[in-house]
């Protein structure tokens, strides 16, 4: 099956296609605030809890995508994931960098919640030892639940590549490292969304995973959220009816991405024709990757 793209007018800004590959970064976690936004811990630990999460959801996307490898022939669509597979695997081992040299130098204990979130990735997405039609259909549904999750991953890089952080005083590292990894997100976008299409995920299959994926990672993220706050001692331990508030509120101050946004872009998907490339610019992505502190540090 030849994989067909549409075409779009893009700005004489917008360098097209781009080829993906991993970039190395290089990070100084010494003396990182755990509050990296000092006057907005809330949002400070609702952004940390990715940490608590990308590290072992990523690695179970590279290995979703190393067992479907084989089955595609269209070569542009593999180099396409070959580059997909080496980015995730640096996010996710970057990611684990911040999990034992940030959150545990303050204290907190990550693994608990490790443990829940690599437990729930492993049922969904760690490929099955069944073989046959039922272990295609098993492997085609894990990259249609991938292909929603990249979608708001996407989101969120573009999010944050456009938010005013440096208006709460935010860590630079701590920025550079979510503007890194979102730009990384924007720039590969597509990929999830052709792959699925390539193994014939539909329109139907694809918008009822998004209903059911979409709560699921925004629960996770706040119960990352709870778990981190909990744990945290200069901040109250707030149960969810006093939690919720205040991450309403870090949204409204433009700390978080808002409810709406976020609404209009899980919708976004439901519509007939939907493609990844209307999230995000991948001229912006890439002229951030061009200026990274941590990839040109890591390429001194």
């Amino acid at each position: 099956m030849k994989l067909l793209r549409r075409a779009r007018r893009r700005p004489e800004t917008d360098p097209g296609e781009v080829a993906l590959h991993a970039r190395n970064v290089r990070f100084d976690w010494t003396d990182t605030p755990l509050h990296w936004m000092p006057a907005e811990p809330i949002a400070s630990h609702l952004i940390n809890a990715l940490n608590l999460l990308l590290p072992e959801g990523e690695r179970m996307f590279c290995a979703a995508y190393t067992e479907a490898l084989p089955l595609v022939r269209d070569e542009k669509l593999r180099e396409a994931m070959l580059g997909f597979i080496g980015q995730e695997s640096m996010h996710a081992a970057t990611h684990d960098k911040v999990l034992h040299e940030v959150l545990a130098v303050h204290g907190i204990d990550p693994e608990p919640y490790v443990r829940q979130a690599a437990h729930l990735f492993r049922k969904t997405l760690w490929p099955a030892e069944t073989g046959g039609t039922a272990g295609r259909q098993m492997m085609i549904e894990r990259l249609a639940v991938i292909a929603c999750l990249e979608h708001f991953f996407a989101f969120l890089g573009d999010w944050v590549l456009n938010a005013d952080l440096e208006k709460f005083d935010a860590d630079p590292r701590v920025a550079d490292l979510f503007r890194w990894h979102g730009a990384e997100e924007v720039e590969h976008r597509h990929v999830a969304h052709d792959v699925a299409e390539y193994f014939g995920v539909g329109y139907l299959r694809r918008s009822t995973l998004m209903l059911l994926v979409f709560p699921i990672f925004l629960a996770l993220v706040l119960r990352g959220t709870k778990f981190l706050v909990a744990q945290d001692a200069t901040l109250p331990d707030l149960g969810y009816p006093r939690l919720l508030p205040r991450v309403f509120g870090a949204m409204w101050r433009g700390a978080l991405p808002g409810v709406p946004a976020l609404l209009r872009s899980a919708l976004s998907t439901l519509q007939p024709g939907y493609h990844p490339e209307s999230v995000g610019s991948t001229a912006q992505a890439v002229a951030y990757l061009a200026t990274s502190p941590a990839a040109r540090a890591a390429a001194s």
